[in-house]
């Protein structure tokens, strides 16, 4: 899956993408980057976050963990499990992916006080931070959006920028299309319509039909 792209020349609003692509956050402070350890399995509830939960509720959790389409439990478990493995290892690609599902809510987690989490930014916001710092375009962009919104990290759009910038260089195409956007809106950078264009121009020749809507409203507006 990938995170939407930047609204129409508005400040980038798009969840995080990329169910097989990972991340992590890092903000100023050590503290925000740390990643803790993962609670959730998935293919069965650990009694940690189901200790006190009414069947209705545990129901409700495994409707969160288990896709649709429920395949083997104990598969799900193992490859859950490698996925972990992977990023704790060091594997972008999985970071990215574990970034994601914990953003998504696909992997559960827990605050401080035992309260089970719908979604955890913080945990994935880390995971996309460890990524990007391999150079991992996904994440890069998964983690610009979340210092776009605040989300996971404090709002931050010059690293924002930063980040769609790396990714965008590497080819990412909505990276391209929203810092077209942030250039062309002077959001976390100053103002550049020639700059807009150019990246506008480059997320187009790769088929993305926002940054290419954004080309023609500009044109529209010289006219």
């Amino acid at each position: 899956m990938k995170i939407p792209s930047l609204l129409f020349f508005i400040l980038i609003t798009g969840l995080i993408a990329g169910c097989g692509e990972n991340a992590v956050d890092k903000s100023n402070s050590e503290s925000n980057a740390k990643v803790t350890d993962e609670v959730t399995k998935l293919g069965e509830i650990p009694a940690s976050l189901t200790e006190g939960l009414s069947d209705e509720e545990k129901n409700e959790l495994k409707k969160q963990i288990f896709p649709s389409e429920v395949e083997d439990p104990e598969a799900i478990e193992k490859k859950f499990k490698a996925l972990v493995e992977s990023a704790k290892s060091g594997d972008a690609a999985a970071q990215n992916n574990l970034g994601v599902m914990y953003y998504t809510g696909e992997a559960i987690s827990k605050n401080a006080s035992g309260k089970v989490l719908n979604n955890d930014p913080e945990l994935a916001a880390g995971w996309f931070y460890r990524a990007a710092e391999q150079g991992y375009a996904d994440a890069q962009f998964n983690l610009g959006l979340m210092y776009v919104n605040g989300e996971g990290v404090e709002k931050d759009v010059n690293q924002a920028v930063a980040l769609f910038k790396k990714a965008a260089e590497q080819g990412h195409v909505d990276a391209q299309n929203n810092l077209g956007a942030m250039y062309f809106t002077g959001e976390g950078v100053d103002r550049d319509e020639k700059e807009a264009i150019k990246w506008f121009e480059q997320a187009a020749k790769q088929g993305n039909a926002d940054a290419q809507a954004n080309l023609d409203a500009i044109k529209a507006n010289k006219n």
